[in-house]
Parts: C-alpha cells; sequence; structure tokens
C-alpha cells in the first residue's frame, strides 16, 4: 500500500514524487515509456528559471534522479485503469499487475496530434517523426519539413538546421504563434524558409518511405509540391487519461477539470501537469501542478 501513486513521469508527476517522498510519504510513479514526458523532445530549455542552457533530456534525467534520491520508487508500467475500494483507497490495474493506493496524483500529459492523412500510421518512423531531437541525425544533409507555428516547431527547425540541407516552415495561419525570440533566430537562419497559410494534403510515399508533399495554399485552389524526406511534425497535443475520467471530470477537449489546488470531484484524487485544464502549460507550471497536488495529497492523507 503505497500512501501516494502518481500515474506519469513526466515533469509533474517526478515533481510530485519529488515533493511526497520529502513529505515522508511512500510513492512510487507509473511510467509507460521514457520519465520526463514531452520535455525531453525540446533540444534546449532556455525559459526555465536558474538553469538556462539545458537539454530537455538532461533536465529529466535529473529530476529523475533527485526524486528517487529522496526514496521515490519508479515502476515502469502502463497504467490502464483505476478504482476507489469500499474504504475509499485505490487500487490501480496495470499492465503489469496492480497497486494500492490511499491517495492518486493523475499527471497523465499529453500526446502528439496528428495530421489525420492517409498513410500517415505507415510512414511514422520512415519519414514522418514527432521528435526533431530524436530523430534529426536520420536527415543530415537532406531537405525536410516542420508542421507548426509555435515554440515547439520554431525549435524543431532550429534544431534541424544544423544538420539538414533546407528546412521548410509549413504554417497554417498567416503568423507564428510562438515566442519572438525564437521566431527571430529562426528567420535569421539562411537555411530556413517559411511557407504561411500552408497545409498539408497528401503524403508521398515510394517504396515505403516519405518522399514529399503535397500543400494546400490558403485562399486559393491551386496546390503547391515540395519534395522532402523527412516531416516533423508540431501541430499541438492531445490529453491523455480518458481510462481515469470516472475519477476525474474531464472537459470538452478532455482535460482534466481542477483548480489550481489541484483537487478533484474524487477525494484522494489530484491532477498535476498538461493533463489538467488551464490557459498556459509550460513546463514551469507543470512542475509547479506537481508541487501543488503533492502538497494538497499529504495534507489530505494527514487530515
Amino acid at each position: 500500500m503505497y500512501d501516494i501513486l502518481i500515474i506519469g513521469g513526466g515533469p509533474a508527476g517526478l515533481t510530485a514524487a519529488l515533493y511526497a517522498a520529502r513529505a515522508g510519504k511512500r510513492c512510487a510513479v507509473l511510467e509507460r515509456a521514457v520519465p520526463g514526458g514531452q520535455i525531453v523532445n525540446s533540444p534546449l530549455v532556455e525559459n526555465y528559471p536558474g538553469l538556462p542552457h539545458l537539454s530537455g533530456m538532461d533536465f529529466a534525467a535529473r529530476l529523475q534522479e533527485q526524486a528517487e534520491q529522496q526514496g521515490a520508487e519508479l515502476l515502469y508500467e502502463d497504467a490502464l485503469r483505476a478504482e476507489v475500494r469500499a474504504d475509499g483507497s485505490f487500487l490501480v490495474s496495470t499492465d503489469a499487475g496492480s497497486h494500492s493506493a490511499r491517495a492518486l496524483i493523475l499527471a497523465t500529459g499529453v500526446a502528439h496530434r496528428s495530421l489525420g492523412l492517409p498513410g500517415e500510421e505507415a510512414l511514422i518512423g520512415s519519414g514522418i517523426s514527432y521528435c526533431a531531437l530524436c530523430d534529426g541525425a536520420f536527415f543530415a544533409g537532406r531537405d525536410v519539413a516542420v508542421v507548426g507555428g509555435g515554440n515547439t516547431a520554431l525549435q524543431d527547425a532550429l534544431f534541424l538546421s544544423n544538420l539538414c540541407n533546407q528546412v521548410t516552415m509549413l504554417v497554417r495561419r498567416d503568423r507564428f504563434r510562438g515566442q519572438q525570440a525564437l521566431v527571430e533566430q529562426v528567420l535569421s537562419r539562411p537555411n530556413i524558409s517559411v511557407r504561411f497559410g500552408r497545409t498539408v494534403a497528401e503524403l508521398w510515399e515510394q517504396n515505403g518511405a516519405l518522399r514529399g508533399l503535397t500543400l494546400n495554399v490558403a485562399g486559393s485552389p491551386e496546390h503547391e509540391s515540395l519534395p522532402v524526406d523527412g516531416l516533423f511534425l508540431a501541430v499541438g497535443q492531445v490529453p491523455v487519461g480518458e481510462v481515469f475520467s470516472m475519477l476525474a471530470e474531464t472537459d470538452e477537449a478532455g482535460y482534466f477539470r481542477a483548480g489550481e489546488d489541484c483537487t478533484t470531484r474524487t477525494p484522494g484524487v489530484f491532477v498535476a501537469g498538461d493533463c489538467r485544464g488551464k490557459a498556459v502549460r509550460q513546463l514551469t507550471t507543470a512542475v509547479a501542478d506537481g508541487a501543488t497536488a503533492a502538497a494538497a495529497a499529504t495534507q489530505w492523507l494527514e487530515r
């Protein structure tokens, strides 16, 4: 029986584990993939206070080590469902068994949004990628495209410009949505070109690999062709954690409804990180949620 079981090992979940362990609670983190969540895909984190010029992977590794040094456990298991027992405790079933806990923190995070095009799924790993840091080296000296206009897309384009021959950014709107500092860096790179008002209409496939794109042009019936070997998608994210909606209410977009105190409608269940409905989703807000949720869970247990 754990005092606090945390579902999700991203920045919010690992921070919650750190705070819970320091409060003397027996806690564990259930993580189905790589600890660190989405931040491990960021080649450079420059906006975390006090830690400039740190890669997302390094940040995640440091946070994991810090939490484990305080006594938190990390279990590589996929949480499949959770239920409330008669005594108010929780039973969480995973792909490897089950665990009991007196309190739960849902830090399930978000997943990448796809384009929804025919053949897209088959090309993931064969030309289509969601992670420039992970897969950029495979396209060294070649032409690639980045879809998106936010911070992630801008960071991806900057990273890829150091490896690839030409990087083309495809932005659906008529302007970027990311930070001005990143925009200025992108516009200063000679091998990054930007096409506003473009969306991907079709994927070209040859021998099981991506070979190019057909683009829709906003306000025009014409299409454009763009030969590329790689396509990096940064078109937003969708919340993960629908299987726990019986414990925590979700909004119309699927995010858990919880205020700044991270509490939910179910006593003993708390929410932290990007899976929580809120206006700002940044690394700083994720770790803030983790600390808040752990403090709230600790206080609830002690009451």
